[in-house]
């Protein structure tokens, strides 16, 4: 394996970069999938985009990003839990470790070295979180929000949120229909679909609406319209 990514490094340095089936008459068949374990290669554009739907096109990463950061082992873990904290804490560290790819362990370590508070979910779970973040006040109205298809928010089953009651998820989600439906948001609940028609935004609420809701809704419909336009 160290010839085969010794010789996949070489042709990279040369004729880099290089596609998924230059690399396998480079490497062998039986050794492509594994080469990435001891040589850091990175999938670059212009591939895994519309016009090149294959990501398939790769590079060493000390060419493409630079060599590896003189930093120890610790101090890249807790780069990454303060990046996850800065976007989405307070968060579990399971939810942490899921994301990184890392062990429970080492993000708890990490947490208790970065994280400089903490609070519990209702069911008594331990939330860590970066000391200067914002955090809402409770009373606050999330405001109206439009989602696309495939949007990573509506899968609530794996995540500890409330954005989609689970009632409501045979409306959107099914075997046939796996990418969802377009949905949108009152005061961060799914509330019902939406579609581009005739153009303009047309609303199918799952419940009834107060006209203070519905007219938010609206505009926030009339606003995507424009944006379609």
């Amino acid at each position: 394996m160290r010839r085969a990514a010794e010789r996949v490094r070489i042709r990279l340095a040369t004729d880099g970069p290089l596609t998924a089936k230059a690399l396998v008459a480079i490497a062998g068949h039986d050794a492509v999938g594994a080469v990435g374990m001891w040589l850091d290669l990175v999938r670059i554009p212009p591939s895994g985009t519309w016009e090149r739907r294959r990501a398939d096109l790769y590079e060493a990463a000390a060419h493409w990003i630079g060599p590896a950061p003189d930093i120890t082992a610790d101090a890249a873990v807790d780069h990454l839990v303060r990046r996850y904290l800065t976007g989405f804490g307070p968060a579990t560290v399971n939810e942490i470790a899921n994301w990184a790819g890392l062990t429970v362990g080492d993000v708890t370590r990490s947490a208790d070295r970065v994280a400089g508070r903490e609070f519990r979910t209702d069911d008594g779970k331990r939330l860590v979180d970066l000391a200067d973040q914002p955090l809402p006040d409770p009373d606050i109205r999330a405001p109206v929000r439009f989602l696309s298809t495939w949007e990573a928010v509506l899968l609530v089953h794996a995540r500890r949120a409330g954005v989609l009651r689970e009632e409501d998820r045979p409306r959107i989600f099914s075997t046939k229909m796996p990418q969802s439906l377009n949905t949108y948001l009152v005061d961060g609940e799914v509330a019902g679909t939406w579609r581009h028609e005739g153009g303009r935004i047309e609303v199918s609420p799952w419940r009834r609406e107060s006209r203070t809701t519905a007219a938010e809704v609206r505009d926030e419909a009339d606003r995507l319209t424009e944006l379609f336009a």
